[in-house]
């Protein structure tokens, strides 16, 4: 899933959680649905949390993968462009987002065309894509093509947030932070720390140290950091188990 980060280059991010690939804030490496390869996820908590959500367009896609592979690929741009508007057709929430982001950019020899692409990411959003809502917050957030507005970027974080999705919890603190509302960005860190989102943490011990978090609040938030890493860990051993005994 292609979105914009924050210095405007592409990004990749985990269909479930938002985090994004290895270099970016809270960077960790993605791996590919393995059946449609539609979207990354960036652990097996996170595929398993989106597949019922997901599950629809990946038998879908899944299917017209073996299709394709009976059949010449896409080699120039024509046929790929028209590969995406197939399943944008289909209402395929990720080639919707994807066909923003070669609008956004002027792909696949399209002429750039940045308001059609919040269009196209406002359409996949709607049907549930997590990336398309990363896209429109950081377009509005950076003023990338569109007037910049804040209040919408945080609006779409928002609503990110509200789908379980620890970066953009974490992001949503940072704007009450930057706005002097410091104890409403704590409850923000303190969820995302919780899940698991390490750079939370920081963020809460920063502001303990200079007096605009409490010793309590920085202990809650490493313990729950900790604990959430435990889980996943745990779960991690788990699945190789298992692996280890089919």
């Amino acid at each position: 899933m292609s979105c914009i980060a924050a210095d405007g280059s592409p990004a990749v991010v985990c269909a479930n959680c938002g985090k994004g690939s290895s270099g970016g804030e809270g960077g960790v490496k993605l791996k590919d649905c393995t059946a449609c390869r539609l979207v990354k996820y960036c652990g097996v908590d996170c595929q398993r949390a989106h597949r019922k959500r997901h599950k629809r367009a990946c038998k879908q896609r899944a299917a017209e993968i073996k299709d394709e592979q009976l059949s010449p690929c896409p080699d120039n741009e024509a046929d790929n462009l028209a590969s995406v508007r197939v399943r944008v057709a289909k209402k395929d929430p990720e080639a919707i987002a994807l066909l923003g982001y070669d609008y956004c950019h002027g792909r696949l020899g399209l002429q750039k065309d940045v308001r059609k692409a919040v269009e196209l990411w406002t359409e996949a959003a709607e049907l549930g894509s997590i990336g398309a809502l990363h896209d429109l917050g950081d377009v509005y957030r950076l003023g990338n093509g569109v007037k910049q507005d804040m209040v919408k970027a945080a609006e779409f974080y928002e609503k990110a947030a509200m789908q379980g999705c620890p970066l953009y919890r974490h992001k949503i603190g940072c704007f009450e932070g930057q706005k002097g509302n410091h104890d409403r960005a704590v409850r923000h860190f303190l969820i995302s720390a919780k899940m698991g989102y390490k750079e939370s943490v920081e963020k809460i011990k920063n502001m303990f140290m200079v007096g605009l978090a409490t010793k309590e609040q920085y202990a809650e938030a490493l313990k729950g950091y900790q604990d959430a890493v435990e889980d996943m860990k745990s779960h991690d051993r788990d699945e190789a188990s298992a692996f280890r005994k089919s």
